[in-house]
């Protein structure tokens, strides 16, 4: 089972990253995927889930309206789309499968990524 994560890096306030993470090893379409971010100030916070058919997304409330998550069973891979970001958004974000658990305890998830660091500064 693997989970890889990409397409973070350094932006400037305001600016976007779109993040994908290919899952394989696994009946990706059977799953919740999540994402989940952390860093050193605030530790594990969840921070979007969207349902195995992809019908139905959830989010943090400080992320809404900015961030939008995705998938393509075809392709077995997740995204998310942050725009607008924050400072308050640097961490780094970890991809995470579960039949239907959304939330921070990685421990509760069945697969977990390696996670791509995500910078917003000036």
């Amino acid at each position: 089972v693997q989970l890889v994560e990409s397409g973070g890096g350094l932006v400037q306030p305001g600016g976007s990253l779109r993040l994908s993470c290919a899952a394989s090893g696994f009946t990706f379409s059977s799953y919740y995927m999540s994402w989940v971010r952390h860093s050193p100030g605030k530790g594990l916070e969840w921070v979007s889930t969207i349902n195995s058919g992809g019908s139905n997304t959830y989010y943090r409330d400080s992320v809404k309206g900015r961030f939008t998550i995705s998938r393509d069973n075809a392709k077995n891979t997740v995204y998310l789309e942050m725009n607008s970001l924050k400072p308050e958004d640097t961490a780094v974000y970890y991809c995470a499968a579960d039949v239907y658990y959304m939330g921070s305890d990685k421990t509760a998830y069945d697969y977990w990524g390696q996670g791509t660091q995500v910078t917003v500064s000036s």
